[in-house]
């Protein structure tokens, strides 16, 4: 039987000290991975079910087969995996800030992390994902101008609550035009939120996509009891150019 508690990993970066964790929870006698930057908690495989809403719902969107996807973000690895689970995708691209957290995917210290690795169609690459979204050379290095079936993000909290000031550019309409560059015709935009619906980003998503929807993820909350909600933005580039 593991521990009930051990610190896997801790590091300084340029966002502050991240820590990946994994405790035994005393209801279910599983192991549970977290991810602390600073005090803050990032992410639990307790609650999975957004990240892979991320993935299933901005999937279902996307019309044929030999889909190519990027997500921005990789942290445990759900919505990755949830996108990979697709056998319509042909490849991925994940792109995270923190080499740290790809290098615990490599040396398989979380889950998924030789699931991810294993798999011929993933590539985790480590870059400024909101940089390269604003760029014209795109989000894959190794084929500027590349354009995607589908880009997913989770990386802030919400748009109203990114994890530095750096990232708000993009959920504003010009930030989101960008990004729309490296979509083809038909192609589609989800977003992770930890937040309700907001009006503000659904008006900026409306400025840019000729269609978009905020969806409700409803998941059970063991640690207080009940359910609780996540918010799964949908856009679409439709036929032509946003």
């Amino acid at each position: 039987m593991s521990a009930r508690f051990e610190e896997i990993d801790w590091r300084p970066t340029a966002m502050g000290d991240i820590s990946l964790r994994r405790r035994r929870d005393p209801a279910s006698g599983t192991d549970v991975y977290e991810v602390k930057l600073g005090d803050e908690f990032l992410m639990s495989s307790l609650f999975t079910s957004g990240e892979i809403a991320l993935a299933e719902l901005g999937l279902a969107k996307l019309p044929g087969s030999e889909l190519d996807i990027a997500v921005g973000g990789l942290g445990l690895g759900y919505t990755a995996q949830a996108v990979l689970d697709d056998p319509r995708v042909r490849s991925l691209t994940v792109i995270d800030t923190l080499a740290e957290v790809i290098d615990w995917h490599q040396r398989g210290l979380v889950p998924l992390g030789a699931r991810l690795t294993s798999d011929a169609r993933c590539r985790l690459v480590q870059g400024d994902f909101f940089a390269m979204a604003a760029d014209s050379r795109g989000l894959d290095p190794s084929e500027p101008g590349r354009l995607f079936h589908g880009i997913l993000l989770d990386v802030d909290h919400s748009p109203r609550h990114v994890l530095h000031p750096r990232h708000a550019a993009l959920y504003q309409p010009a930030g989101l035009r960008a990004l729309s560059e490296h979509l083809h015709p038909n192609g589609v935009f989800a977003l992770w939120s930890n937040d309700p619906p907001d009006e503000q980003f659904g008006s900026a998503l409306s400025a840019v996509f000729p269609q978009s929807a905020a969806h409700v993820v409803d998941f059970d909350n063991p640690l207080q009891g009940g359910t609780s909600t996540n918010t799964v933005y949908v856009a679409s580039t439709g036929p032509g150019r946003p």
